[in-house]
């Protein structure tokens, strides 16, 4: 049976802060009232670095939280605030006055920490958190989350007490490209729901939200010069549902709302195959001029836009320009990958033709690693979907743009693709790339995997969810959680740090903080779970 998450709460929502949303009259907690320290290594990601030192800091009624850093130090002070305001029944004024309590820090002049990295500090007086950047101070508080007890994630007052344990954290991440796909195409998942999974990945330091905006089942972003393909082509999902599609304004929201928690948003238009939405919409850009129905099956492979019409690229100038200029970030993903429709030379002909459009519109091009099989832009990256299994003349081929300049993202199926049933009896997801187990997962080092591949050409790691049978924010978080922090520990943490047995006993204990939050996962066997509450 899957737990169901019972919160509507997002976690830290800005909502508390503007609103100024803080219970009031929490019960005092006695000096003596014990509480379990949580120690500084315990959190997820792995630190880089841990020196556990000297007595723990305890947030109190009297806390203030003292940003230096100008506007963005205060509004990363003000959403930490907001976290831990309906928990600890506390005022928590974030302030620019050197007062006790938690004081977020930017500093220009700490070069080594890079634009993520933090340092965290702490002990009786209180915990100093130090960043070059405000994605690293950001970061910085999702380890402080971690730190504190559980309770912290609730929106209801809790009795506390608060400790923080004493000692000094350094982190730096492995990786500049920690990413989580969405599939909105196959099942539509609304703005807030979008929210909520950003929420989640925030706290485990992900940096990149990739949405698959379109593809056979459904076009889910409105495109103003063909207004047709998301009323009509977003009219449906897997299965007959009623799917649905952003407008634009519903787009730049959620783009606004994974920027302020440091995540930048890839959006994917999937071409010149996985079309059918697009040629059910309009029947030009089909070769014998002829719309499909609508689909709401799964297949793959049966669809590709017409390469030799010219209206062909008419139609994918005007998508690219139109998404292009509502997404701030710098990448754009065209898809590329199951076009079992169109010939080789086709696809190296649309490849040609299509990348050019991306770069006219300032945006670095992203495929599926059969882009490789093309010829990649220059500062393009390749997004390895393969098996532990796949063939070596596939491989090489991935490995041969690595080392001509192609950058590579490593989302491998049997590793970390989050719609793999974890065991037989999952009640949800797909078991064409075999089973998925959180050890499966987590226990693999993106440097070693592409053999041969320059160490410098890894740019990080992504795990996709596709979802086919996936409907719901329930469903995403069942899937995704216990497998979603061992990518982001993949990603962020020294290879040195990874170990089986020490992970699983870090993992565990996150279930009691997901319950807070309401997350509904799976127990997966082989993780000693506190008993469920």
């Amino acid at each position: 049976m899957r737990p169901r998450h019972g919160s509507t709460r997002f976690l830290g929502s800005l909502l508390l802060v503007a609103a100024g949303i803080f219970a009031a009259g929490a019960a005092p907690v006695s000096e003596n009232a014990e509480a379990t320290v949580i120690p500084l290594g315990q959190v997820i990601p792995a630190p880089a670095s841990v020196r556990a030192d000297g007595s723990p800091y305890r947030l109190t009624s009297g806390t203030h939280i003292v940003v230096d850093g100008g506007p963005e130090g205060r509004r990363i002070g003000e959403y930490l605030a907001g976290i831990l305001r309906p928990s600890t029944g506390y005022r928590l004024p974030v302030t620019e006055r050197q007062e006790a309590g938690i004081r977020l820090r930017l500093a220009s002049g700490e070069t080594g920490l890079g634009q993520e990295g933090y340092r965290l500090e702490s002990g009786r007086s209180g915990v100093t958190l130090t960043a070059r950047a405000p994605a690293g101070l950001f970061h910085a508080v999702q380890t402080l989350r971690q730190l504190l007890p559980t309770a912290v994630e609730k929106d209801t007052v809790q009795p506390g007490p608060w400790p923080v344990a004493g000692g000094t954290i350094r982190d730096t991440p492995r990786y500049g490209w920690r990413g989580a796909m969405l599939d909105v195409s196959r099942h539509f998942f609304g703005v807030d729901q979008v929210k909520r999974f950003i929420d989640q990945l925030a706290l485990y330091k992900f940096n990149k939200l990739h949405l698959h905006l379109s593809d056979d089942q459904g076009w889910r972003i409105a495109v103003d010069s063909w207004p047709r393909l998301a009323p009509y082509g977003g009219s449906t999902e897997v299965g007959g549902g009623p799917g649905g599609h952003y407008t634009k304004a519903d787009y730049q929201e959620i783009v606004r709302y994974a920027a302020s928690r440091h995540l930048e948003v890839v959006p994917e238009i999937d071409m010149p195959g996985h079309t059918n939405a697009a040629l059910a919409s309009y029947a030009e850009l089909n070769c014998d001029g002829v719309a499909p129905p609508l689909y709401t099956g799964t297949e793959v492979g049966f669809s590709s836009l017409c390469v030799d019409k010219d209206v062909t690229y008419d139609f994918v100038d005007d998508v690219v320009r139109e998404v292009a200029a509502l997404t701030p970030g710098r990448y754009l993903h065209i898809g590329g990958d199951e076009a079992n429709s169109t010939s080789h030379e086709d696809y190296a002909t649309f490849m040609d033709r299509v990348q050019p459009v991306v770069e006219k519109y300032g945006k670095t091009v992203i495929g599926w690693h059969q882009l490789t099989g093309a010829t990649p832009a220059r500062g393009a990256l390749a997004q390895y979907w393969g098996l532990d299994s796949t063939g070596a003349e596939e491989k090489e081929r991935v490995v041969a743009a690595a080392r001509n300049g192609t950058g590579i993202i490593l989302s491998p199926a049997d590793r970390i693709y989050l719609d793999m049933k974890y065991d037989k009896d999952t009640p949800l997801g797909l078991d064409w790339a075999g089973y998925v187990d959180v050890r499966r997962a987590y226990d693999w080092d993106p440097g070693e995997y592409l053999a041969g591949a320059p160490a410098s050409a890894i740019r990080g790691v992504e795990a996709p969810l596709w979802t086919e049978t996936i409907g719901t924010s329930d469903d995403v978080e069942y899937m995704a959680f216990p497998r979603l922090p061992g990518v982001a520990e993949l990603g962020w943490s020294p290879a040195s740090t990874r170990d089986w047995e020490g992970y699983r006993v870090r993992l565990a204990a996150q279930g009691p903080r997901w319950e807070a939050l309401g997350v509904g996962y799976f127990r997966a066997p082989g993780v000693p779970w506190p008993a469920a509450r």
